[in-house]
């Protein structure tokens, strides 16, 4: 058992250690609040990109919203068994910390591996999507509207793609192809925007997916600093029988 003076001595350090993991606890919370918006911003803007590419893929917002919902909740309980000074609590939020690093490391690292398949999917099934257009307005059909309009572009590569579908024989290009609101562009290029999607798309998914991962890499790294002081401070709670008063 430690000496009375060695527990004097090492109080100041376990409550400086409780300080700086109650700060840290409190930044973590907050990144949690910042995964769970991201995800629902991403549920709302990036919808129309994400139902183009496959099923799986709507998923991810999910999957952040999730993992902010996950990390609110992990914050609060190492805020309480940081208060607490309980080293069996410390030593558990120190475990969840990891498994959530491990977690999110490797769906990092699986998302770096297939990021070209992104890209492949979205164009076959683009190019799908404008093969069974119809203007009824199915989902595909609604993100392709969605998409040419408010991207100002038209069809894959360009607006003559539209030229090889069943809804161009029928009834010419759609109107979400139009340079103008309220144009009947029937089968007059001239009406119709030029530019093809999918750079455009591939522009936008880069740079926004680019804050996505830039945003949970920094949340990940930060876990690390959480894991070393929720384990250096569960050590010298055990080591010098530390209580509280």
């Amino acid at each position: 058992m430690a000496s009375p003076s060695r527990r004097l001595q090492t109080k100041p350090v376990i409550t400086c250690f409780k300080s700086v993991l109650l700060i840290y606890t409190f930044i973590f919370w907050i990144t949690g609040v910042i995964l769970l918006a991201v995800g629902i911003w991403g549920k709302v803007s990036l919808e129309n990109y994400f139902s183009l590419l496959n099923e799986k893929a709507t998923n991810v917002p999910f999957v952040l919203i999730g993992t902010g919902t996950v990390i609110i909740l992990l914050g609060t309980f190492g805020c309480f068994a940081t208060c607490r000074a309980s080293a069996w609590m410390l030593k558990l939020y120190a475990m969840f910390l990891t498994l959530i690093f491990l977690v999110e490391l490797v769906a990092a690292i699986v998302g770096f591996v297939f990021r070209h398949e992104i890209k492949n999917s979205f164009k076959n099934n683009y190019e799908k999507a404008l093969k069974q257009y119809n203007s009824t307005g199915d989902y595909r059909s609604h993100a392709v509207d969605k998409i040419q309009s408010t991207l100002h572009c038209c069809g894959v590569t360009d607006y003559r793609d539209w030229t090889d579908t069943n809804y161009y024989s029928e009834k010419g290009f759609p109107k979400s192809c139009c340079k103008r609101e309220d144009c009947t562009p029937q089968r007059d290029p001239d009406k119709v925007n030029n530019e093809g999607c999918f750079i455009k798309v591939m522009t936008i998914i880069e740079s926004e997916m680019g804050v996505v991962a830039g945003i949970s890499f920094g949340v990940a790294c930060f876990q690390l600093i959480g894991i070393f002081l929720a384990y250096c401070l569960s050590r010298a709670i055990t080591n010098n029988q530390y209580e509280i008063v």
